[in-house]
């Protein structure tokens, strides 16, 4: 009697019912019949594809770190700041819960996302798992509601609104690396990071 290889099966992740996979369709998306999950979508990405995304978000998250946010002038004066002088100067106002919160959220989440899944990327362009890959895997999928720059970006630029009220306020560089960077997790978060499963293999020892 013939056995179904494990590859060609689906399982819900929230209430086990299994399927056959089937190959999808150019932005298809498979549900669970049951409980409407998600269970697999078209992979439009390629591994390739991913890591230079994720290099070119490195790339642009350094800047967005360097670079000033904004620039707020009174009376002839002027003063810019970075993301890390704004955490510094809420820790200073006793803010120190807010100010770590956006140091997770802002910086330290985003970094480990993007650092892991690149080390991920980086070895499946041979078809085989990274070291540490089963915890890696798990990683990511705990960080993924904890990036939150784009809450940043849309929260800055109501600041700025506002704040033309009061003060001259000029966006500079930081801010609209910050908006590309938004644009680059919104493409991760929409990648099936679980086709990694299935697209390597266990490293020959």
């Amino acid at each position: 009697m013939g056995t179904t290889s494990p590859t060609t099966l689906l399982i819900c992740e929230h209430c086990d019912t299994v399927y056959h996979r089937r190959t999808l369709s150019r932005g298809e998306v498979a549900r669970c019949a049951r409980c409407g999950a998600e269970l697999e979508r078209h992979h439009a990405l390629s591994v390739n594809a991913m890591l230079a995304l994720v290099l070119t978000a490195i790339i642009v998250f350094v800047q967005a770190n360097m670079w000033p946010i904004v620039t707020l002038g009174l009376s002839g004066q002027h003063s810019s700041t970075t993301l890390w002088g704004m955490i510094i100067a809420m820790w200073r106002e006793q803010a120190q819960v807010v100010a770590v919160l956006a140091a997770l959220t802002l910086f330290f989440f985003p970094l480990v996302k993007m650092l892991a899944l690149g080390w991920l990327l980086w070895f499946a362009r041979r078809r085989e798992r990274a070291p540490g890959f089963v915890r890696l895997m798990v990683i990511l999928h705990y960080l993924g509601p904890w990036t939150m720059s784009e809450v940043f970006v849309l929260g800055a630029l109501v600041a700025i609104v506002k704040a033309h009220n009061y003060f001259d306020v000029t966006a500079d560089p930081g801010i609209y690396a910050y908006a590309a960077l938004t644009l680059l997790i919104t493409i991760f978060a929409g990648v099936d990071l679980r086709q990694l499963w299935d697209d390597t293999a266990e490293r020959s020892t």
